[in-house]
């Protein structure tokens, strides 16, 4: 069955076409205009910027997406077996553009409409073209907004386990870019500024910053106390600005252990079969080369999204939707409406 998805959480406005076969999704189409540079010269993203952005870009990206596909407003109709849309959490003033899309569509083409979480649509980027997969899973995603760690005991039946209690850890490292003087987004900056250590004569790394709550007897996270040891690192060391790929290296390091170590005791405690990666900051490669490393070492099978799905995209969407449908569960258009503070 093909299905149409529309993506509109934050600053990304996306729309993907998806054939599903069986328990296998393949993407046909996957658009996405990205308005990172409107945001970049306020350091993050701005909500009234972004939804005008939004109404901007819909349709066209909407209509880029059917064609890519072979299809167009005349033959969709005919073609599609849903539309899934992202109802939440994120931006109210963004995802009401989307949302808002969607039901006129599914109203007017009389095609089902399925609500996705974005959180789900992250989870769901891993069954892009793969079949296999090993209940129960643990799934660890990361990104801007979002840290969690979320119990998958078979298709669409989730239970968070853990979750930020402050910072998310891509929100983690935009701040820690800031404070260094890189610039917006941060994870990006960040890596690369960490690899620098690799390919520079640069001294060993004798800064330390702490790895908040690794030790706590539960799976919640916590980032804001280490941006607050990077500042006050900093605010000491007078030849900082010097050092900054060092800073940079232990910052990623403190994150990723702490994320990559929660994970592992998570998945050893509900006996898991597999390891998910999802979410933005799953394009971090430390994060993704620890991850796996420690996942092979417990005999557990372990996947993560390619690289174009890690990102915000209506790729992930476009799956999530396609084994909601699958599972009956459409909403009306009429009672679809937009969350921004959804949970899982």
């Amino acid at each position: 069955m093909l299905i149409l998805a529309i993506e509109t959480s934050c600053d990304e406005t996306a729309a993907s076409v998806a054939l599903g076969t069986g328990n296998k999704l393949k993407i046909i189409s996957n658009v996405v205009s990205s308005q990172i540079k409107i945001h970049q010269k306020y350091g993050g993203v701005i909500p009234e910027l972004a939804a005008r952005e939004h109404v901007i870009n819909i349709i066209p990206v909407i209509d880029e997406a059917l064609k890519k596909a072979g299809l167009d407003r005349k033959t969709a109709p005919k073609k599609l077996s849903a539309i899934g849309v992202t109802i939440g959490p994120g931006l109210i003033t963004s995802l009401m553009i989307g949302v808002e899309t969607a039901k006129s569509l599914a109203y007017a083409w009389k095609l089902p409409l399925v609500a996705v979480n974005h959180i789900e649509g992250h989870i769901y980027s891993n069954f892009i073209d793969q079949e296999k997969t090993l209940f129960p899973a643990i799934i660890l995603t990361v990104s801007g907004g979002h840290t969690q760690l979320v119990l998958l005991k078979n298709h669409l039946a989730y239970k968070t386990i853990g979750e930020t209690r402050d910072d998310a850890a891509g929100e983690a490292f935009d701040k820690a870019a800031q404070l260094l003087g890189l610039g917006y987004p941060g994870g990006p900056l960040i890596s690369l500024e960490a690899e620098k250590l690799a390919t520079c004569h640069l001294p060993l790394v004798t800064i330390k910053l702490p790895r908040p709550m690794i030790e706590a007897k539960n799976y919640d996270f916590s980032f804001s106390g280490l941006k607050t040891a990077l500042l006050y690192a900093t605010q000491k060391d007078k030849n900082f600005k010097k050092r900054i790929p060092e800073y940079a290296f232990e910052f990623q390091e403190a994150v990723v252990d702490v994320l990559v170590t929660k994970t592992i005791r998570a998945a050893k405690e509900f006996k898991a079969k597999s390891v998910f990666l999802a979410g933005g900051v799953a394009a971090n490669k430390r994060l993704r080369e620890k991850l796996s490393a420690e996942v092979k070492k417990n005999d557990l099978d372990f996947s993560m999204p390619k690289m174009e799905y890690t990102t915000d995209n209506a790729a992930m969407i476009a799956s999530a939707t396609y084994f909601k449908f699958k599972a009956k569960k459409t909403v009306p258009w009429q009672k679809i409406k937009v969350d921004p503070n959804l949970e899982l």
